[in-house]
């Protein structure tokens, strides 16, 4: 569906807890922490969504935590779902999830067991030689190290410090479990964003959550792989985008408010939604920022707005 012309512009307000809805008393969260995930935002996503009946496919090729997916799939239940993103650890461990989750829940509990500092940093320079051994690991630093942060140096190596948390919760059976049944009839694959174009085809619903552009030269959040999204990426992007929207399909896309954001998706439908982001080292600066999101489509309902951001 193409629109040369931005079809409206709304403000939606931040709301703090975003799984509690008319329609369904508790989504299914997530099972790990991710720099810049969206579980925060769902209440303001569910409105800028396609109607339920209109999406049979969903896509995501920036899967991250997949809290936006399993929203979707809770809400508008697509019978398919194709779910990519460039971290390889991160999509063999929502394969694990999916097939092998009862070797996956055993590998936590004994990680239970075992966990304290030394424990940690032990497991940190492990390299298990199995899918579900690594998915555990995976699951085991991202509960217990600083700040949930997934994070690796050049090398690609995980390099996050222990969290210092008293009683992390590092197996979630009934979590794990339905995250399992949830990701049945998904389609997972470690694969740049670019090969989306090859898979993509009309009707599919499409949320697109690249790394965000930095909204200033001390912003940007590095590594959460060994190389980088920079600006040529963002354009590469809304290239895509546009190509995706001549081919028919139901575009969503995220991204920091930035002059240059604006001026890529300038021909579609800009909505201006209000995040807090924690991951600033400096305290003062954590709060409310203010991101976008890009339709292609005019979504099922717009709200009326309920606060400006400061």
């Amino acid at each position: 569906m193409s629109t040369r012309r931005p079809l409206s512009t709304g403000r939606l307000s931040y709301q703090r807890f975003p799984f509690r809805t008319a329609e369904n008393a508790a989504f299914l969260r997530p099972f790990v922490k991710w720099a810049g995930g969206k579980r925060q935002l769902l209440r303001q996503f569910q409105s800028l969504y396609p109607e339920k009946d209109s999406v049979s496919r969903y896509l995501e090729p920036f899967l991250g935590s997949g809290a936006v997916f399993f929203h979707v799939k809770g809400l508008l239940q697509p019978t398919r779902a194709l779910l990519t993103d460039t971290n390889a650890e991160l999509i063999d461990t929502f394969l694990a999830v999916r097939d092998e989750v009862d070797n996956l829940i055993e590998l936590l509990r004994q990680h239970t067991k075992q966990h304290c500092e030394s424990y940690y940093y032990e497991v940190r320079t492990q390299s298990p030689s199995t899918p579900v051994a690594r998915a555990a690991r995976v699951i085991y630093l991202n509960k217990t190290g600083f700040n949930g942060l997934y994070r690796v140096n050049s090398r690609g190596l995980f390099n996050v410090p222990y969290g210092h948390r008293a009683k992390p919760t590092i197996l979630s059976e009934a979590l794990l479990r339905a995250a399992s049944v949830a990701l049945r009839n998904a389609e997972l694959h470690a694969r740049d964003f670019r090969d989306l174009f090859a898979v993509a085809r009309k009707g599919d619903f499409i949320y697109l959550d690249p790394p965000y552009q930095p909204i200033s030269k001390t912003a940007k959040f590095t590594s959460y792989t060994s190389g980088s999204f920079g600006e040529n990426d963002q354009r590469d992007l809304a290239a895509l985008y546009a190509k995706l929207d001549r081919r028919g399909c139901l575009l969503m896309l995220s991204n920091s408010d930035t002059p240059l954001v604006r001026e890529l998706y300038a021909d579609f439908c800009i909505h201006q939604v209000s995040a807090r982001r924690m991951i600033n080292s400096d305290g003062e600066k954590r709060g409310p920022v203010s991101e976008v999101v890009v339709l292609n489509y005019r979504p099922k309902a717009h709200r009326a707005p309920t606060s400006q951001p400061g």
